[in-house]
């Protein structure tokens, strides 16, 4: 795995040890237009790697420093993500330019980079997340396309096993099992656009807001992981 350096300025000291990685696409036009603004100082933006169409990995700020990434969120308790994390930015322009298939090498390269931030870093399953996780009434990415499920089968996060079903959950039963996973339940926002994050992770073809027999089975499943 080759990694180029293009370094930031926008990073500062971290405030905290590393226990979460947070992938995001970059929902820009290009990929040389997120780069430039991930490089520049005025934008006050940046992620630790990008990760190119075509496979590239740049390296913009140093592991051991605090990128700028996730914004206003929470996970598991956390709610400095930026100096919990290391945050990878995949070039994809998002739901703003059609919500692209990502390229199979890009995935590929992508899972090596999570493979090898994973062994050198103590980070749960569970704490391998997506912004739309972190920050669900606010974000969408890496979106409903991108593939967790075989990111899981390498060994980067979780995905239950389909097939399982569950009484449907009230509410308050819903939320202390997400909390358990790691979701910030008391933030601002619809509970509805929480179930929707965990649906865009989890069972991407239905975004309805509202948790079905096989949504409640997964989340039950990933809360006994914790």
């Amino acid at each position: 795995m080759k990694v180029i350096p293009c370094p930031s300025p926008n990073f500062n000291a971290r405030k905290l040890p590393i226990s979460m990685l947070v992938l995001h696409y970059t929902g820009m036009e290009s990929g040389q237009a997120a780069i430039e603004r991930l490089c520049d100082p005025a934008a006050q933006v940046s992620a630790h790697y990008v990760v190119e169409e075509d496979g590239t990995i740049l390296n913009l700020v140093a592991e051991d420093q605090r990128a700028w990434h996730a914004g206003v969120s929470a996970w598991n308790g956390v709610r400095d993500v930026n100096s919990a994390s290391i945050g990878i930015e995949i070039v994809n322009g998002g739901h703003d330019f059609g919500l692209p298939d990502f390229p199979a090498v890009q995935i590929e390269a992508v899972i090596a980079l999570c493979q090898d931030i994973l062994s050198r870093h103590a980070i749960h399953p569970l704490d391998v997340v997506g912004h739309s996780d972190i920050a669900p009434s606010r974000k969408t990415d890496p979106g409903e396309k991108f593939p967790w499920a075989r990111l899981a089968a390498q060994g980067i996060g979780l995905f239950p096993e389909g097939g399982a079903s569950e009484d449907i959950l009230e509410e308050a039963a819903l939320a202390q099992r997400l909390s358990t996973i790691g979701y910030d339940v008391s933030a601002a926002g619809a509970f509805s656009d929480l179930i929707c994050a965990v649906q865009r992770r989890y069972t991407p073809a239905d975004l309805s807001g509202q948790a079905g027999p096989h949504l409640c089975a997964m989340i039950g499943a990933l809360s006994a992981q914790r």
